[in-house]
């Protein structure tokens, strides 16, 4: 099962002491890791050459808002590390466990993963090594630093509005938000009930599928690449595109149509009922449920722009919210009648990452982060899948979406294998 990936059970003790003493001296890898877990990850190492599973011998970073037994669940926040250990690994977590996985640290990430940009003022920034002096893309910044670093193989996290495929698009890897069903939410903190999802990031598509296979608990089997029509929606994603962003988009469709996909270009309905659903309402919302006592007791020890999104939730009555959500169930309901079986295919962000400097300023920093959200975001409140997949154009590292109807993650994984197998051709 090894023999298309870079690790081995052989290699597995060497490659993590390597990346652990890349991860402590190396300034590139600053702020990756809340924690690095030696002790655990050695163990692991060590067992992993008496191990047949999947993942043996797999360098895997965990995302701070997922259970791991003995350590405290931040979600790289300042009031949650005094809160007792967790007892028990989150059931995600304790399934890459059984299978090999190499945990070989806890990856920062936005604060209770609450922003697209990956800025974190408590537990510092990670560097973006494809876009200097850049935003890493978040909410799961650490875990894509890790991979694109080359310090860990595989990274999980979340993904609330774009939380797994932002971060990818940033850094240049591939990033897969399955349906929100397909993995168990349980141990982990969660943002938003209604729009979290658990998912892997990493190199390739088949590496992404294994990962997410064995944390839903699937038993492993790759698919064969596969071909579906993809839909390019002319009335959403395209405002506010930057040029490099929009020519390479250009280039990716040319290439499929070339290679032989049917892409076509057609108005979606389902945007109409859409654009009556602020996502920020359930974020907003349902942090609040979990976060209250911390949010009224310590403000000041939040990130402000984190606690003033929060603050949102007073805005809404109760009526407001629930008729929130049932123009959401129908919309997810028009979202997979009107898709079928076709699949979106969207830049995954309209901008490159933004500058750090550039994101003092909290107007621009609230446009450009709702900016970076748009296009991942119409997958979460959709209840589907989506993948970002890399690609290069005259010398810039940009991304691809494909979105495809929930529950439709097998099939999706299929197609992206298709279409990365065209995206690799570019540069």
């Amino acid at each position: 099962m090894n023999a298309p990936f870079p690790w081995t059970r052989a290699t597995a003790e060497s490659r993590l002491e390597a990346s652990l003493e890349r991860a402590a001296s190396d300034p590139a890898a600053a702020a990756v890791f809340i924690k690095c877990l030696e002790e655990r990850a050695r163990r692991q190492a060590k067992a992993a050459a008496a191990k047949d599973g999947p993942l043996a011998g797999t360098l895997i970073s965990v995302k701070a808002l997922f259970d791991i037994a003995g350590e405290v669940t931040t979600s790289a926040t300042t009031v949650l590390r005094n809160d007792p250990p967790a007892k028990t690994d989150a059931p995600a977590v304790a399934r890459l466990d059984a299978a090999g996985g190499v945990f070989v640290g806890i990856s920062n990430m936005s604060e209770f993963a609450y922003s697209g940009l990956g800025l974190n003022p408590h537990y510092g920034t990670p560097r973006n090594p494809v876009y200097p002096g850049c935003a890493p893309g978040g909410s799961s910044s650490g875990g894509a630093v890790s991979v694109a670093l080359g310090l860990c193989d595989i990274a999980i996290g979340s993904d609330t509005g774009g939380s797994l495929r932002i971060p990818a698009a940033f850094t240049g890897i591939t990033g897969f938000k399955p349906t929100q069903a397909s993995v168990p939410m349980a141990g982990g903190k969660p943002l938003s009930d209604s729009l979290d999802s658990f998912g892997p990031m990493a190199r390739t598509v088949a590496q992404c599928e294994l990962a997410w296979q064995i944390m839903a608990g699937h038993v492993p089997a790759p698919s064969t690449p596969a071909r579906t029509r993809l839909v390019v929606p002319a009335n959403f994603g395209f405002d506010e595109i930057e040029p490099q962003v929009a020519a390479g988009f250009e280039a990716v469709r040319n290439q499929l149509v070339e290679a032989g996909f049917e892409v076509i270009e057609k108005d979606l309905a389902c945007i109409d009922l859409y654009q009556h659903i602020p996502p920020w309402q359930m974020t907003s919302v349902e942090s609040r449920a979990y976060y209250e006592d911390h949010f009224r007791a310590s403000p000041d020890q939040f990130d402000s722009r984190v606690h003033s999104r929060m603050a949102r939730a007073d805005e809404l009555t109760a009526v407001q919210y629930r008729q929130t959500l049932n123009r959401r169930a129908a919309f997810i309901a028009a979202f997979r009648d009107e898709l079928g079986d076709d699949m979106l295919l969207l830049p995954t962000t309209p901008t490159l990452p933004p500058k750090i400097e550039d994101l003092a300023d909290d107007g621009t920093f609230n446009h450009l982060n709702l900016l970076a959200l748009r296009n991942p975001s119409l997958a979460n409140v959709a209840d589907a899948c989506g993948i970002a997949l890399p690609f290069s154009h005259e010398g810039t590292v940009l991304s691809a979406m494909l979105i495809a109807a929930g529950g439709r993650d097998q099939a999706l994984l299929a197609s992206s294998k298709a279409v990365e197998e065209v995206l690799t051709g570019l540069s």
